[in-house]
């Protein structure tokens, strides 16, 4: 039988898992307050919302694209929602409304992408500075829109099972079904297809260019779902976390954990395992009080490390290069 520790077949996925096991360890050890039950729930809790995003990123980056709409997306849908509803405008008629904008987003990225062919980093770039401009001027009234008291969203948040909070399940769930989606279902094979190679891929019947729409679909109601639990845990949502390093986070995750830019490659295991690491790393440069300048520093050099180890691994091809996705 074949050890996950034999040295001679360790990849990138392995490395990240045994670092964080690692980074565990020691930082339970040597760092006062780190291995507490308030603080491993803390941990989990900091990586729920992290890692459903980056759910969303992985199926895109897998299929060849990149989704930089998403913390926009995330946030000023859920801002509209809530500023709905304080305006006094029914639950329903509001999730309806709001929903509408979610998928209307995401299909013109999509459409854009797949059919325009407008280079994805650009096109998400742009709608994401559009939601963002958009719904801050003429749909909010403040950067910060808070939950109307007794709201099921607000109840929701409060939610806890064996004392874990329900975010948490959440990020499990969607975990579950993304890997049901991409390992056992035609359409989610026809992702790793694509990324692997979409010329072979539509010269064998498969659509691929309705996937691509689809991939932008999801990535748009995965960051939605990510909002709604945001403003769930702290009772409002913040449109300034749209200008946050969360981006960048979301694309850490995927990339470190193994998530080939090139497409193709990658699961939900390698989100798993990203997000765990970086969830670990926070948590420790918090407790030891680096600043946060130094915490993006240290993020933005992991992040240019982990793009130029892809780019060893995973070299770009013809079609990548020409795609412009990356």
């Amino acid at each position: 039988m074949k050890s996950w520790l034999n040295w001679k077949e360790m990849n990138q996925e392995r490395i990240v898992l045994l670092i964080a096991v690692l980074m565990f360890v020691v930082a339970s050890v040597t760092l006062p307050g780190f291995f507490t039950s308030d603080n491993i729930v803390a941990i989990v809790r900091s990586v729920s919302v992290l890692g459903i995003l980056a759910l969303g990123m992985a199926i895109v980056v897998i299929g060849r694209g990149i989704d930089l709409s998403a913390v926009a997306i995330m946030a000023m849908s859920v801002a509209w929602y809530l500023q709905l509803l304080n305006d006094g405008m029914a639950d329903s008629a509001a999730f309806l409304l709001v929903i509408s904008g979610v998928l209307a987003i995401g299909l013109l990225n999509g459409f854009l992408v797949a059919y325009a062919e407008v280079p994805a980093i650009f096109v998400t770039l742009a709608s994401g500075s559009f939601v963002f401009g958009y719904v801050r001027s003429q749909l909010i009234a403040q950067d910060a829109v808070p939950v109307p008291p007794g709201h099921w969203v607000q109840l929701f948040g409060g939610v806890r099972y064996f004392d874990i909070p329900v975010e948490v399940f959440i990020f499990a769930a969607l975990a579950f079904l993304i890997f049901l989606f991409l390992r056992y279902t035609k359409w989610g094979r026809y992702v790793y297809y694509a990324g692997d190679n979409p010329v072979s891929a539509r010269n064998a019947g498969m659509p691929v260019r309705p996937m691509l729409v689809l991939r932008y679909v999801i990535s748009a109601l995965i960051a939605f779902i990510a909002g709604l639990l945001t403003a769930a845990s702290l009772h409002s949502i913040n449109t300034r976390v749209v200008n946050s390093t969360l981006l960048y986070d979301i694309v850490l995750v995927a990339v470190i954990g193994g998530i080939g830019l090139s497409g193709g490659k990658g699961g939900v295991r390698n989100v798993l395992f990203g997000a765990a690491l970086i969830g670990i790393m926070l948590n420790a440069m918090t407790i030891i009080d680096i600043p946060l300048i130094y915490q993006s520093l240290i993020k933005s050099t992991i992040l240019l490390a982990a793009i130029i180890i892809d780019g060893f691994l995973n070299p770009r091809d013809e079609q990548t290069a020409q795609q412009g996705d990356i």
